[in-house]
């Protein structure tokens, strides 16, 4: 974890910088993606995407996580012991 120090300025661990070959005086770009910011290493493009391309992605997306391996329980609920049925009827007198 970085702090951010009163010039507003964040260290980078050693070990990040070196995975993605940033050097001292390299500039990095910042870019807000939702909830979270995006560092953007030297020489990586930032690229806007068309509406063609994000659904291109999106369904490059969608056929990966069909062929996905199932491992049991997927899509199932856990074995609890008792089922949404069971709770139905708790607390009613028939």
């Amino acid at each position: 974890m970085s702090k951010v120090t009163s010039k507003y300025q964040v260290t980078m661990p050693k070990k990040i910088a070196d995975s993605y070959a940033i050097r001292p005086g390299d500039e990095i770009d910042w870019v807000a993606a939702g909830d979270v910011i995006r560092v953007i290493p030297p020489g990586a493009r930032v690229v806007a995407l068309d509406r063609e391309s994000r659904l291109r992605l999106f369904d490059q997306a969608t056929e990966r996580h069909r062929t996905r391996p199932v491992t049991p329980n997927q899509g199932q609920p856990p074995d609890r012991g008792w089922s949404r049925e069971d709770l139905y009827g708790r607390g009613r007198s028939h």
